[in-house]
């Protein structure tokens, strides 16, 4: 249990409730594996300014994942989904832009899951043997989040007060490879005109270290 910030849809306590499937699946003979995904636990967007976010999603066994706002009493203590943006099935938030009566904190209740695109045996630890058509939802984790609307930017452009990815900040979605006991470094950088770029916030595996080298620059 616990409490969330102060928000705007009257959210309280957060609930976290994840289902695994873990069994022995048909097609590759390895247990199944659960979505996996990052996010920050702030996003924030001016109340002026369309935006669009794709949340990172990964699925090991090459599944579909899909997206959709938490709903009963084991994954939410009170389910009110943020009224200023919507979400998609693919995993995609939309911030449309609103008034300023709309500026503040909204708690974010969502669920990812990975759906068979086959049928499916799967085969359990205790030797026993269940059956998921095409369609089913394997396993589902809960993804939750503050987003916040702040007041009013002088103008939506990237690059000048919010801010422009520039090379080589890899696309949003790549999927980049390494090998293990191998340092993998990735260079972000970003510029704002009439902002000052102070830090870079990232959500990712322990142990990752951070560094800067220069204005809007950071490994």
């Amino acid at each position: 249990g616990g409490n969330w910030t102060d928000n705007r849809n009257g959210i309280v306590s957060f609930r976290v409730q994840m289902q695994e499937e873990r069994g022995i699946r048909s097609d590759t003979g390895k247990p199944n594996t659960s979505p996996l995904t990052a996010v920050l636990p702030v996003l924030r967007v001016p109340s002026n300014c369309q935006r669009n976010f794709s949340l990172l999603a990964f699925d090991p066994d090459g599944d579909e994942i899909r997206c959709r706002n938490a709903q009963n009493a084991s994954e939410c203590d009170v389910c009110t989904p943020a009224p200023i943006i919507n979400l998609s099935s693919s995993c995609a938030l939309t911030f449309s832009p609103t008034g300023s009566s709309n500026e503040g904190s909204y708690a974010v209740q969502l669920m990812m899951e990975d759906i068979a695109g086959q049928t499916l045996a799967l085969t359990q630890a205790n030797g026993g043997t269940s059956q998921r058509n095409t369609g089913d939802v394997l396993s589902k984790i809960p993804v939750q989040f503050v987003f916040k609307v702040d007041p009013v930017a002088p103008t939506c452009t990237e690059g000048v007060y919010l801010p422009r990815f520039l090379p080589p900040t890899p696309d949003n979605g790549a999927k980049i490879s390494t090998t293990v006991n191998q340092t993998l470094e990735i260079t972000v950088k970003a510029e704002a005109t009439q902002s000052e770029i102070t830090g870079l916030l990232f959500s990712g595996p322990y142990n990752v270290m951070r560094s800067e080298s220069g204005s809007g620059t950071f490994t």
